[in-house]
Order: C-alpha cells, then sequence, then structure tokens
C-alpha cells in the first residue's frame, strides 16, 4: 500500500473503515490526494439496533481518521451528508448519489400480483430492514406473492415463517433473476429502520414498481413523491399504503422510472465522479 500510495497521484476508495485507513495515511503522509465513498453505516450511530462504526470503538476509530483526514468525501445522500457532519468537520464533503444501470431496465412489463422487498434474511435484517414487518403485512393479502430476496439463515427463515408460511424467500441469487422478480413485481417495500440511500429502491422503481418506503434516512431522497410513506413498524398503515400501491397507474410506473433515469442513472454518476477526479488531479499540477 505505501508503495502504491507514492506512485499514484490520487486515492480513491469506498467506505471509512480499516481497508481504507492505510490509503488515507499514506496519501496524507507523502502529500497526495485522497477521495472516500461513505456508503453510509461507516457515519451512522444507531445504538438501538446496534447499527453503524460509530456505535463502537474498534471501527469508530478508523472512520474518524479518515472522515477528518480525507481530501474530499463522497456522501451517496444528504442525509449521509449530514451524518458526517455530526461527528467531524471534513476538509471537503459532496454528495454524489449511486447509480442505476437504467438501459438494462426494459419498459414496463405486464405485472403480477407480487410483492418484494431485499435484504439479508438475517437477525439483523428482522430490524435493521424491517422483515417482521413485511412478513405481518403479508398475512392481509393472501392472493399475493410476497418475496423476500437475499441471502438467509434457517432459524430466521423459520421465524418469519411461523407469522405467514406463503413467504417466498429466494435466497442468495444472481442479479439478473433479481431483476426478473422487480419486472413481475407491482410493489417494492423498504420498511428499514435507516438507509443511506436505497439501491434496491431505486433499482425497482427502474423497472416501474411503486414504492412503500418508512419515512427514515434518504429515502425520501430516492422516492420522492411518487411512492407512499409509512412509519417504522407499523404493520396496518404499511398495510394500507400497499393497497394504494397497487392501484397504481402505468402512467404513475412511468413516472417512476423516469425519475431514476433523470436523477440516478450510472451516467450521470460517472460524469459527476470523473469531473471530481479531473479537479483533484488538475490541482496537483
Amino acid at each position: 500500500m505505501k508503495k502504491s500510495v507514492k506512485q499514484c497521484d490520487v486515492v480513491f476508495g469506498w467506505f471509512a473503515s480499516w481497508f481504507t485507513l492505510p490509503a488515507v495515511y499514506y496519501a496524507k503522509k507523502y502529500g497526495k490526494k485522497s477521495i472516500i465513498v461513505v456508503g453510509g453505516y461507516d457515519a451512522a450511530y444507531e445504538p438501538k439496533i446496534r447499527y453503524g462504526a460509530f456505535t463502537n470503538l474498534k471501527e469508530r476509530l478508523p472512520a474518524k481518521y479518515i472522515l477528518k483526514n480525507a481530501d474530499i468525501l463522497l456522501a451517496v445522500s444528504n442525509f449521509t451528508k449530514n451524518e458526517v457532519l455530526k461527528h467531524v468537520k471534513p476538509k471537503q464533503i459532496e454528495v454524489v448519489y449511486n447509480g442505476v444501470d437504467t438501459c438494462i431496465s426494459e419498459p414496463i412489463q405486464k405485472k403480477e400480483n407480487t410483492i418484494v422487498t431485499v435484504s439479508p434474511v438475517t437477525e439483523k435484517g428482522i430490524y435493521l430492514k424491517g422483515l417482521k414487518t413485511f412478513a405481518e403485512v403479508s398475512t392481509y393479502f393472501p392472493d399475493y406473492n410476497f418475496v423476500i430476496i437475499g441471502p438467509k439463515e434457517k432459524s430466521i427463515t423459520d421465524k418469519l415463517k411461523k407469522i405467514n408460511p406463503n413467504l417466498i424467500f429466494t435466497g442468495q441469487i444472481e442479479h439478473e433473476k433479481v431483476f426478473e422478480w422487480l419486472r413481475s413485481a407491482k410493489v417494492y417495500c423498504q420498511l428499514s429502520y435507516i438507509e443511506s440511500f436505497g439501491l434496491s429502491v431505486a433499482e425497482a422503481m427502474s423497472y416501474g414498481c411503486i414504492p412503500v418506503v418508512t419515512n427514515r434516512g434518504a429515502l425520501s431522497e430516492v422516492v420522492g413523491d411518487i411512492g407512499l410513506y409509512v412509519s417504522y413498524g407499523d404493520e396496518k398503515g404499511t398495510a394500507d399504503a400497499i393497497k394504494e400501491a397497487l392501484k397504481a397507474t402505468d402512467d404513475l410506473r412511468k413516472k417512476a422510472r423516469e425519475r431514476i433515469k433523470k436523477k440516478f442513472s450510472i451516467e450521470t454518476r460517472e460524469k459527476k465522479l470523473l469531473k471530481i477526479i479531473e479537479n483533484t488531479t488538475k490541482k496537483l499540477k
């Protein structure tokens, strides 16, 4: 790492963690520039669910050093930017949203009676991603498929199946398989305690899914006025929101897709990243 940093102009890394700490340290030591993407966990402090780098000393130490010493921080949302500012005063921080490859999401296809969420089926997923609420709400809709996409632990799967044995668990699947579910789904749920961006929400919207999300974190930045908002853990409110989302017209589904194409395309992210890196290297000359 030391040798590599000496030979480069700019260090670019994801997440303020032990993995990027040596790069930022040596960049500072040898007068190089460092750019770090703050993905969310590295700036989070959610002690109630024991989530975030700032909830424990082992992860807080590298996160705080990097957030203070990196030349440029790129937050994935305004919410994440504000989380950073609660902990440190960075040298420079900008918001560069995550990007979705909207070229691979075809125009809206015929939708089926399917509601999807994406989350690891783990103890953490129960609380962080609202899986218990998702399972409880599924009992209101016996004629619909409720699908949880993500790697699964048997003990947690069994716990959720006690709520509704008809829940569908895909396990960890290839991205293309995820897109197949999003193509057919009418509604996408993100019932999270906190979200630093919500990439799965953006991907689902690009396929014409109507989002039902908690009014937390950066989800409102992604969803805007297209979807429906619920309180975290609100079973009845979430069920009512899904009922409304299921009434959505094709026109609203197209608007969901257009919002993602306009604000969160991978091309938009690429242009912003290139501009920031180019401006950084110019300062070195």
